[in-house]
């Protein structure tokens, strides 16, 4: 007999009742919850009174609005479904630490030793069941030893495996035939065995210990968890339920339909191991601070942000990282919130690095009627790396200057981005390329790290870089005496080159497929100093072009 205990929940209502939490009056009308499938919508999840109305999931959309014209539907957002799943995640950390989702819609608990906690498992599935309800959530849960029971449970002990066995539908028949499956027992006919009750439906099943094989019989196989064609072929040769399943060989049945379907039969029934692999929730960085009596006044709300900024630093540091965005929510007494973002060139945990920032911010917040809560929270951190100094104090003074010096100008940038934000403050970093308008880069200074040594040219670069610009000369490789670029005559004074610059052979640059360049630094008589080459014309057509020119 297996010790352990798996706790299965499934929310068939996931979709449409966290947008139901978000805008009860959607709940005076029948709701679902459209997904965009090809070329239609179908309904994905439903309300209750949805369901009532008579539509199901998968429905295309057009076909519900013909049965229910009062439908309300809005669009499925796969991201803030996973979000409020992982949400019902933490929650259910209060049952177990060994906690896993499952099929986007579900949780799975390991009980294991715990179930004593909340007065035996009866107590424990009361109380799942209460949380529930206090959250506006549909739950359907199965408690067996294994995963697979368990999941089978929930999924499956409130439906009805039908009626699909050939020789059911008599109606269909010859006159002989319904004369002799008149005669048969009506269990073989799919119904419940002779002196026991027809299933009544539940909201979820609890399968004692060592009682697997039992609670799974009744339930159809698709319980098991199978391909849909596995369970279509099932069907077909009068195997509707899992009880008829245990009772095969288990030979024949992988001959016939694969291994799957005997592994996931024994991993049903405990024959084969499948564990629970939980996925830790991240990790969330947040203090509140509930006041007694409504604030509005920018001091009041320093104050708060200040005795906030502590305890959240704390956290920080007890796991070993930095804030990099900082996120203020003010809830207002009529019930309306507002917030405001900052964030930091490099982490920190700081308080003295936060508070500024957050100062600067507050000055946007209005109070309304006055604010009753704040909360802050860390919606992006990052590691912090513990630096040890250790040598000579000289070489401790040197290393704390430059560690202070770096502080300093990630302040400043944290200050500047608050203004104006951090993707508008930028620095240049070199690039990994000899060509000439790809031999730097623009990179945001919050998210990079100053640029060190910039590698010499072989030859001086312009200040100013523009695409290449035609320019009216001879063609001919030698610099031209005179020339025409942008409708004005100019005449050669001095020129030093060439430089040759090859295109780099392993891309497929348009604007390098003129072939080699010879670069030209030209004087002329307008006073202007250019950069000229002469492209040789690998794909097309030679010339001469303007490229940039000097200060």
């Amino acid at each position: 007999m297996s010790n352990r205990r798996i706790l299965s929940l499934w929310f068939p209502r996931l979709s449409a009742e966290r947008l139901l939490r978000r805008d009860p009056h959607l709940d005076a009308h029948p709701f679902a919850v459209v997904r965009d499938s090809g070329q239609m919508q179908v309904l994905s999840s439903l309300s209750l009174k949805a369901s009532q109305a008579g539509l199901t999931p998968g429905q295309p959309l057009r076909d519900a609005h013909a049965m229910c014209a009062t439908l309300l539907t809005r669009l499925q957002n796969p991201h803030r479904e996973a979000a409020f799943l992982g949400v019902l995640h933490r929650w259910a950390g209060k049952f177990s630490p060994w906690v896993a989702q499952q099929d986007g819609d579900g949780l799975v608990i390991d009980l294991t030793g715990c179930a004593h906690l909340f007065g035996g498992e009866a107590g424990l599935v009361d109380q799942v069941r209460r949380d529930c309800a206090d959250l506006g959530l549909t739950v359907r849960l199965g408690l067996a030893d294994t995963l697979g029971a368990a999941w089978a449970l929930a999924r499956f002990s409130a439906q009805d495996p039908g009626h699909h066995r050939s020789g059911d539908a008599i109606e269909q028949e010859a006159r002989a035939t319904r004369a002799k499956a008149g005669k048969r027992r009506h269990w073989e006919r799919g119904g419940p065995l002779p002196g026991l009750p027809s299933r009544p439906a539940a909201s979820g099943e609890i399968a004692a210990p060592g009682k697997a094989h039992s609670a799974l019989s009744p339930l159809p196989v698709a319980a098991l968890r199978l391909p849909d064609d596995t369970v279509e072929a099932l069907t077909r040769l009068g195997l509707r339920r899992i009880g008829d399943l245990l009772g095969q060989p288990r030979a024949g049945l992988a001959r016939r339909f694969g291994t799957g379907l005997v592994l996931r039969l024994d991993q049903a029934i405990g024959s084969a191991p499948e564990p629970v692999s939980p996925a830790a929730p991240p990790d969330r960085f947040a203090t509140r601070l509930s006041l007694p009596d409504p604030i509005g006044l920018e001091d009041d709300l320093r104050a708060g942000v200040d005795k906030m900024l502590a305890p959240l630093c704390a956290r920080l540091a007890q796991k070993g990282v930095g804030a990099r965005t900082l996120r203020l929510e003010v809830y207002r007494t009529d019930q309306t919130m507002q917030w405001v973002t900052v964030s930091l060139a490099r982490p920190s945990d700081t308080p003295d690095r936060l508070r500024p920032l957050l100062a600067m911010k507050l000055s946007e917040i209005d109070a309304g009627f006055g604010i009753d809560m704040l909360r802050l929270e860390a919606v992006r951190h990052e590691p912090l790396h513990a630096r040890t100094r250790t040598g000579h104090l000289e070489a401790g003074a040197a290393v704390a200057a430059r560690l202070a010096q770096n502080t300093a100008l990630d302040d400043l940038i944290g200050r500047l981005g608050a203004r104006i934000g951090l993707e508008a403050i930028t620095r240049r970093h070199p690039g990994a390329s000899h060509l000439p308008e790809k031999s730097s880069q623009t990179l945001a200074a919050a998210w990079s790290d100053p640029a060190g040594d910039w590698p010499a040219p072989p030859a001086p670069r312009p200040l100013l870089l523009w695409p290449p610009e035609p320019v009216q000369a001879p063609d001919h490789p030698a610099p031209p005496d005179t020339f025409r670029w942008r409708g004005r005559d100019f005449t050669l004074r001095g020129a030093q080159g060439p430089e040759r610059i090859a295109p780099e052979w392993w891309l497929d640059d348009p604007d390098w497929r003129s072939g080699q360049r010879d670069y030209w630094r030209v004087d002329t008589d307008r006073g202007d100093r250019l950069w000229l080459y002469y492209a040789h014309g690998a794909a097309l057509s030679s010339g001469w072009f303007c490229h940039g020119a000097f200060a």
